[in-house]
């Protein structure tokens, strides 16, 4: 595939628009919930991402089918079922996801120790009272 006639430092680079859906941290819970435990209705989801609020899972699921990362099925009941379930393109998202999620396991303490160190510097510099002349 030519890659060349993309270039995501440039604005108008509409994978910009891309890497906006698949950085956002939703997307990312969600990807890796449909890839754990398959098909999920969006009850279920939204128990296995703790925090999201209603609004949010449902702005990220109509994201997500709209870019071709996942289907949405619906069952006629009562109430009306419906299940999401990740394509394809969406199982080749969840590759690079838990990438960063093995990476996000791997750093995690080295990046909570850098933001303390970094927190003592900020707070003694704030400490030292300023000297004037």
């Amino acid at each position: 595939m030519d890659t060349s006639s993309w270039n995501m430092m440039k604005v108008a680079c509409p994978t910009r628009q891309v890497l906006d859906r698949v950085a956002d941290k939703w997307t990312m819970l969600v990807i890796l919930a449909l890839e754990q435990h398959g098909t999920l209705r969006f009850s279920e989801l939204r128990r296995q991402v703790e925090g999201v609020t209603q609004k949010m899972l449902t702005k990220t699921l109509r994201g997500l089918e709209r870019d071709g990362m996942l289907t949405r099925t619906v069952i006629p009941t009562v109430p009306v079922t419906v299940k999401y379930a990740l394509t394809d393109l969406g199982r080749r998202l969840s590759t690079a996801v838990g990438v960063i999620r093995e990476w996000s396991y791997d750093n995690i303490e080295r990046i909570e120790s850098a933001r303390a160190d970094f927190d003592a510097k900020l707070t003694l510099k704030q400490a030292i009272p300023k000297v004037s002349g």
